[in-house]
């Protein structure tokens, strides 16, 4: 019994009396500074998806480009044709509403990747 209470006293003794982990002292709480302690890139996450999603919507306006040009050289060469000017305007109603919702998007993602880093500080050096 006293070998009972002995042990249960020693460990209250050490969980009443373990220093605070200070969790609020953390320098870096997102652990962007990991990434470069073990050899990757230390960008930001959030920096890094807004980059992708830049690139993807570059990549769709030149395809929504093409498009457009495409569409007109069928026009052009249509040479009073019906059936192949319709198949143009539908082409080129469709590239101009694509690149609408793109430009869209884009405004979208800026708007707010660029309000997420001004109230996180992730790019202010705070």
């Amino acid at each position: 019994m006293i070998k009972y209470i002995l042990v249960l006293f020693l460990l209250s003794i050490s969980i009443l009396y373990t220093p605070p982990a200070l969790a609020q002292a953390i320098g870096d709480p997102l652990g962007v500074e990991f990434g470069s302690a073990s050899g990757l890139s230390n960008t930001d996450p959030r920096s890094t998806v807004a980059g992708i999603i830049n690139v993807a919507l570059s990549l769709l306006g030149i395809i929504l480009v093409t498009l457009i040009v495409y569409a007109g050289f069928l026009w052009m060469t249509a040479a009073g044709n019906d059936d192949q000017i319709t198949k143009a305007k539908k082409i080129l109603s469709s590239a101009i509403i694509g690149l609408i919702i793109i430009l869209s998007a884009y405004a979208i993602t800026r708007f707010v990747t660029d309000n997420l880093q001004q109230v996180t500080g992730a790019g202010t050096g705070r």
